[in-house]
């Protein structure tokens, strides 16, 4: 499965990268390949080291003004023109989406994802991966959004909270198993 990872370029403390080197260890031994933002600093090179560590392909999809922090060994580099393009990239090349945690635009990403879901134009599954109760707040917002009527879809039908990447790369390989 290709699965796109939306997650950090900072450098976080062990309570984010330990979940993040665990999450990447099962996309790389299921034989899974990441596609993510290919920058090689923060929570993304945690992640493309992980699963290139062990076995699993990477794909990345950077920035014209972030070219000189991609990663030089990923399998695919592709460097888009501007964040927009980026984000249409990493949405069009995963068969899934996962979002870790992240800061202002991570959370952009999310919110896209999620906003083209709702209105029908892709049906990929998608994960919030909720580290440390990364995404808590973000979880209550959008129970209050459904619950007043903001959401024209269930909730669960948007994205699914996972509380580790186990929980996150076993639902993502149900939906899969379901759909084929």
């Amino acid at each position: 499965m290709d699965i796109t990872v939306f997650c950090s370029a900072a450098d976080l403390d062990d309570r984010y990268t330990t979940p993040a080197r665990e999450f990447a260890e099962l996309i790389g031994k299921g034989g899974h390949t990441m596609v993510w933002g290919g920058s090689e600093s923060g929570l993304m090179k945690v992640m493309a080291d992980g699963v290139q560590a062990n076995g699993g392909r990477l794909v990345g999809i950077s920035v014209e003004f972030l070219r000189d922090k991609a990663r030089t060994d990923a399998d695919e580099m592709v460097i888009a023109k501007d964040l927009a393009e980026r984000k249409a990239g990493l949405l069009a090349r995963g068969e899934a989406i996962v979002i870790m945690v992240g800061g202002t635009g991570t959370l952009d990403e999310a919110t896209e994802i999620l906003e083209l879901k709702k209105h029908g134009l892709h049906e990929k599954p998608v994960v919030l991966l909720n580290t440390a109760g990364f995404y808590d707040g973000l979880r209550q917002q959008f129970r209050r959004m459904e619950a007043e009527g903001f959401l024209p879809r269930p909730l669960a039908e948007l994205v699914f909270f996972a509380e580790d990447g186990a929980g996150a790369l076993a639902y993502l390989e149900s939906v899969a198993a379901r759909t084929r």
